[in-house]
């Protein structure tokens, strides 16, 4: 059990060694208003015993349930050599990585992560991961607006998940970034580029272009992609790494490519978990090297001629720079990450290009067999990956109740984030479903709506 060894002489002496008073003259930054004070609500501590069986109370409330849900998290099969080799010692107790001469095998993981992560994006440079897609997002949007230098003004569209928006504007609104949310197509759930010629001219900062966006459609990457750099603009593609084993990568959309990709890097050996940890990732062209948050891990030789590896940029650090970092990026999620090097080295390019055909081609088998039921309805035309809204006659709330109690995870409820649709669901089947799954889903949509 972790536990605090330091002693009120420990402290002290602490304290005096670098000359504060106390404890609270180490947060002299932090206003008194945004300090929480005394935690009143915290219960009293259980011992080991007592622990064990509320976790265990807890754990018995997760009843298995046939999941469609996807919504930015995506229930993938891993195999099971993935978390046997990163959970041993070597990686699971290791944390980051700053003493190169003990942590070559930490490094040289991420710095395959990094290999790969830029192979799949086509960009020239990856990071060492972000704490999760949404943050990474945010993290991406200060960077261009840091790289811009003229322009704080960021195109947002709607088709970007409402969970990522609301990350993102916590993050900057009060680094005085404005976004300017960009409406969707109603026929095609897509970002119509007659929506952003009004901003055309305006001095922007960047443009965000989900791929595929949050209804899982396919944007016109390549039209938003070029329009962006005409005007002196930086685009920031948000990615589904999966995806990328099939569709055009960001570094190779328009004429000049994306000049940032970032996304959720959960779908790459990384269960649902009830909401985490994930990771996110990101690259960007070799021009934004020095914009790029969290760490970089470069490869060399020693005096020995042997091939070493070290932190090569880490300019985000808090330890080093502290409120002139590049980010807040600290821990890191390097446990995750050494899962996803292990699943994407397990897999390999075709491998991922199998299990992105195999979702792509299950969810649309799917929405041909719920199209058949009266009540439900495709919202959108168009190509998509994995994902489909659907249109229901009924409140989506009741239908996904019902269709739970059928031991059925429905699909994600979007007439709260998206009125303007209507009853409405975001649907995702995986390629862990297989046929009798479909028809379980689809005779439960069919109850529920009767």
């Amino acid at each position: 059990m972790p536990f605090i060894p330091h002693t009120e002489p420990d402290i002290a002496a602490m304290l005096a060694s670098i000359g504060a008073s106390d404890i609270d003259a180490l947060f002299d930054e932090i206003p008194a208003e945004l300090r929480s004070g005394k935690l009143t609500l915290v219960p009293e501590g259980m011992n080991e015993m007592q622990v064990a069986r509320l976790m265990g109370e807890r754990a018995a409330q997760d009843t298995p349930l046939l999941n469609f849900i996807g919504a930015g998290a995506y229930e993938h099969h891993i195999p099971a050599a993935v978390w046997q080799l990163a959970t041993r010692g070597e990686f699971y107790t290791a944390y980051t990585p700053y003493q190169a001469e003990a942590s070559q095998g930490t490094l040289q993981v991420l710095y395959e992560y990094q290999t790969m992560m830029a192979s799949l994006t086509g960009m020239d440079v990856s990071n060492a991961s972000l704490y999760d897609g949404a943050s990474g997002l945010a993290e991406a949007i200060l960077m261009a607006v840091r790289a811009h230098k003229t322009s704080r003004k960021v195109l947002l569209p709607a088709t970007v998940s409402p969970i990522y928006r609301s990350v993102v504007q916590s993050i900057v609104k009060l680094q005085g970034i404005e976004l300017i949310e960009i409406p969707f197509d109603a026929s095609t759930g897509t970002t119509d580029i007659r929506n952003l010629e009004q901003h055309a001219g305006s001095d922007l900062a960047a443009l965000v272009i989900p791929q595929p966006n949050f209804f899982g459609a396919l944007e016109k990457v390549d039209e938003l992609t070029d329009w962006t750099h005409t005007q002196n603009a930086l685009t920031i593609g948000l990615v589904n790494p999966m995806s990328l084993a099939v569709l055009k990568a960001p570094g190779h959309w328009g004429v000049k490519g994306a000049d940032i990709a970032v996304g959720e890097g959960q779908p790459l050996g990384v269960p649902l978990s009830n909401g985490g940890a994930y990771f996110g990732f990101m690259c960007c062209k070799q021009a934004l090297v020095r914009q790029m948050p969290g760490r970089i891990i470069g490869r060399t030789v020693d005096l020995d001629g042997k091939t070493g590896y070290t932190l090569t940029l880490q300019a985000r650090e808090q330890h080093i720079r502290r409120a002139k970092a590049t980010s807040n990026i600290c821990s890191n999620q390097g446990l995750v990450v050494t899962a996803a090097t292990i699943h994407m080295a397990l897999l390999g390019a075709e491998g991922l290009r199998r299990v992105a055909v195999a979702s792509h081609a299950n969810t649309a088998a799917l929405t041909v067999q719920v199209s058949g039921i009266h009540g439900v309805k495709p919202a959108f035309q168009g190509p998509h990956f994995h994902e489909v809204v659907l249109l229901l006659s009924r409140p989506a709330v009741a239908v996904l109740e019902k269709m739970k109690a059928q031991g059925v995870l429905g699909g994600y409820n979007l007439s709260g984030h998206y009125p303007q649709l209507g009853s409405a669901i975001l649907v995702c089947a995986t390629e862990t479903k297989t046929d009798a799954d479909l028809q379980r889903y689809t005779d439960a949509l069919r109850a529920a709506l009767n």
